[in-house]
C-alpha cells in the first residue's frame, strides 16, 4: 500500500512540501495575492515566484531532516501539528506568527490558553496536523545519499535564486511587507521568530541599567495607586464617548481626568515595560517599582497577570496569595487585588507609598469569565470562540461587561483613597494595549504597530487625585505610556535627574 511501501527521501520531501503549501500556507498566498497590486503578468509572476520558492526551500530542508531518520521524522511531525495550530489561529483571528506574537505565546499561562480551546480547533488540528504527523511517523523512507541531497538542494537553491533575481524590481514591495510575509510562512514563521525572541530575551537577561539615585523633595505623606489594565481599549469606555454607559460610577466622580492616550505596543510584555520605564528604549533600565523601592519608597505589587519586566521589591503578591490572605480562596476575579487596599496604605510607616495593581480584567478571548455574574449588564454574551466569530454582538457584550467591572473596581479604589485623611492620595489607570473585537475581521491584539488598527493601541488613561496636593496639568495632547513614570515621581515628591516635566501630569 502507498503508506507501507518504502518511499525515497526525495519523493517524500516533495510530497511534504506540497502538503505544507496547501495545508499551512494558504493565508500566506492570500496575503501576497491581495497586496500585490502591480497588476497583470508582474503580479502573476510574483505569486508564482513565492510558490516556487516556498516549495523549493521546504523541499531542501525536509530532505535534510529525513536523512536524520527518526529524529527528522519527529521534527517533521512536530512541524505538522504546530503549523496546523498556527494556521488555525491565523485564519480565525487574523494574527501572524511574528516575534511579538511568539512572545505572547510563550508568555501565556494555561488558564489563559484554555480560553482558546474549542471543538473547531481540535477538529482542525487532528485533520491537518495529527493525521499528517501519523503518516510521517509510519511511512518507510529511504535515506538516499548525500550526493543526491546536495544535487537536489543545489537545484532548489539555484531555482529560488533565479526567481529572486528576476523579481529584484519588487524589492521595495517585499521590504514593505517583510514582517507580514515572515509571519505567515509556515513553518518558518514560528521557528525563526521563536529563535529571534529567544535571542533578544537572552540579551535582556543582563542586569538592568541603574538610573541615577533619587531623593525626596519633601516629607509629605503621599500615596499613588497605579492600576495597569489588560486589553482595555478607549473605544468602549463611555468616558471617551462610547454610546453604552460602561462607566456609570466613574462618570459621577468630579476630580477625574480622562486623557487621550496610545500604547507604545500592542502586546503585554512591551506595553507593561513602556508603562514602567522612564523613556522609550530597547535597553532594560530600572523600572518604576524597582527604582522607587531602591530610593526608599514603600512599594507593593499585586497581580493576576504576567509579562512585566523583573520586579525587585519585597512585596510581590499574586491574586491567589491575596485570596488566601483574605480568606476568599477560589475567588477568580480581580476584586481580590483591591482587598485591604486602604489598610495597606494606612499602616505603612513610609511617607511615600506606591501600590501597583496589574489586572487581567478585559483579557480575551473569554471576556465573560473575567467578571462576576452581577456585572453582566449587556446580554446575551458569547461563551465560545466559534460563537464570537459568528455573533460579534455577543462578543462585544461580554467585553463591555468587563469594562463595567473595571469601572466598579476603579471607583472602589477612589472611594477607599478618599477616606484616607493623613496622606495625599492619587490613582492612575492605564492599559497595556487595546483590543480588536472583529473590526476588519481582526480579534484580540498583537499586530505589529506599523499595521495595527487603532483599536489595538488607543487606550484609556485616567487620573484621579484628592485635589489637595499636586496641581493636575492637562497635557492638551495625546499622551503615551511614559507619562506614568514621571507622573508618579512628581506625585510622590521624588527628585531625579531623569525626571521629565514635559511628560508628567502634575
Amino acid at each position: 500500500m502507498f503508506w507501507k511501501k518504502e518511499m525515497s527521501a526525495s519523493v517524500m520531501s516533495g510530497i511534504l512540501s506540497i502538503v505544507n503549501l496547501l495545508f499551512y500556507n494558504i493565508p500566506f498566498l492570500n496575503f501576497v495575492m491581495s497586496h500585490a497590486d502591480m497588476g497583470g503578468f508582474r503580479q502573476i509572476f510574483l505569486i508564482v515566484t513565492f510558490v516556487v520558492i516556498v516549495l523549493a526551500l521546504n523541499f531542501m530542508v525536509f530532505y535534510l531532516l529525513l536523512k536524520l531518520r527518526w529524529l527528522g521524522k519527529m521534527l517533521l511531525s512536530l512541524f505538522s501539528v504546530l503549523s496546523a495550530t498556527c494556521t488555525y489561529f491565523v485564519i480565525t483571528y487574523h494574527t501572524m506568527m511574528d516575534e511579538s506574537m511568539m512572545g505572547n505565546v510563550f508568555n501565556t499561562r494555561f488558564s489563559e490558553a484554555s480560553g482558546f480551546f474549542s471543538f473547531g480547533l481540535v477538529i482542525w488540528v487532528v485533520f491537518f496536523g495529527i493525521l499528517p504527523a501519523m503518516w510521517i511517523c509510519t511511512q518507510q523512507v529511504g535515506r538516499g545519499t548525500w550526493k543526491n541531497w546536495a544535487k537536489s538542494s543545489g537545484i532548489s537553491v539555484a531555482l529560488a535564486l533565479v526567481l529572486i533575481l528576476l523579481n529584484m524590481n519588487q524589492v521595495l514591495w517585499i521590504g514593505k511587507y517583510d514582517t507580514e510575509l515572515g509571519g505567515l510562512t509556515m513553518p518558518w514563521s514560528y521557528v525563526a521568530n521563536s529563535l529571534r525572541l529567544w535571542s533578544h530575551q537572552r540579551d535582556k537577561q543582563v542586569e538592568e541599567i541603574k538610573l541615577p539615585d533619587a531623593t525626596f523633595a519633601d516629607n509629605e505623606r503621599s500615596a499613588m495607586v497605579l492600576v495597569i489594565g489588560e486589553s482595555a481599549r478607549k473605544a468602549n469606555f463611555s468616558l471617551y464617548g462610547y454610546q453604552r454607559n460602561t462607566n456609570p460610577l466613574l462618570s459621577e466622580v468630579d476630580s477625574l481626568h480622562v486623557l487621550e492616550a496610545r500604547s507604545c505596543a500592542t502586546y503585554t510584555t512591551a506595553g507593561v515595560k513602556s508603562i514602567l520605564e522612564y523613556k522609550s528604549t530597547g535597553d532594560l533600565y530600572e523600572i518604576l517599582p524597582n527604582y522607587l523601592f531602591r530610593a526608599g519608597v514603600d512599594v507593593a505589587w499585586r497581580t493576576s497577570n504576567w509579562g512585566e519586566p523583573p520586579v525587585h521589591i519585597d512585596e510581590y503578591v499574586s491574586r491567589k496569595e491575596l485570596a488566601a490572605q483574605y480568606g476568599v480562596e477560589g475567588q477568580q476575579h480581580d476584586e481580590v487585588l483591591f482587598m485591604g487596599l486602604k489598610e495597606r496604605i494606612v499602616k505603612s510607616q513610609s511617607n511615600k507609598v506606591l501600590i501597583v495593581i496589574h489586572t487581567s480584567t478585559s483579557h480575551g478571548p473569554d471576556y465573560q469569565r473575567q467578571y462576576p455574574e452581577q456585572f453582566e449588564v449587556f446580554t446575551p454574551v458569547c461563551s465560545s470562540v466559534e460563537q464570537a466569530e459568528k455573533e460579534r454582538d455577543r462578543l462585544i457584550n461580554a467585553y463591555d461587561n468587563s469594562v463595567v467591572y473595571t469601572d466598579w473596581l476603579l471607583r472602589s479604589v477612589i472611594d477607599s483613597l478618599s477616606t484616607i485623611t493623613d496622606r495625599h492620595c492619587a490613582m492612575l489607570y492605564v492599559s497595556d494595549h487595546g483590543e480588536s473585537l472583529g473590526e476588519n475581521d481582526l480579534f484580540m491584539h498583537g499586530m505589529p504597530m506599523k499595521m495595527a488598527p487603532r483599536e489595538q493601541y488607543e487606550i484609556p488613561f485616567i487620573v484621579w487625585t484628592d485635589g489637595s496636593y499636586r496641581e493636575f496639568i492637562n497635557p492638551n495632547k495625546e499622551v503615551d505610556q511614559h507619562y506614568v513614570f514621571h507622573s508618579v515621581l512628581k506625585w510622590l515628591g521624588v527628585e531625579s535627574p531623569i525626571f521629565n516635566q514635559s511628560t508628567s501630569c502634575f
